[in-house]
């Protein structure tokens, strides 16, 4: 008899499963860019970002999980989703 454990998350849109790293990234993005509504697809630009924001990001990261990501990334990948899927493939 199987069990299933998956959590279904508030970050998680229909047919995904979150990572921890998008949760993350998600939470940071919401504090940096001072937006509760913010969910993993929200757009970096379009929530008012900026390069000073995107250090925050990445600052804050870092702190969390000690791992460096350049901020170069965040201008990259704009939305939680996209960032937590490179920095769990490459980091």
């Amino acid at each position: 008899m199987s069990t299933d454990t998956t959590v279904t998350t508030p970050t998680a849109t229909a047919g995904t499963e979150a990572t921890g790293t998008e949760e993350l990234l998600v939470e940071i993005f919401r504090e940096v860019l001072g937006a509760s509504e913010l969910d993993a697809d929200a757009d970096f630009y379009e929530a008012g970002g900026d390069s000073l924001t995107a250090f925050q990001i990445t600052g804050r990261f870092q702190d969390e999980r000690n791992i460096e990501v350049p901020v170069s990334l965040v201008f990259a990948y704009p939305t939680p989703r996209e960032l937590a899927e490179v920095i769990d493939t490459d980091f």
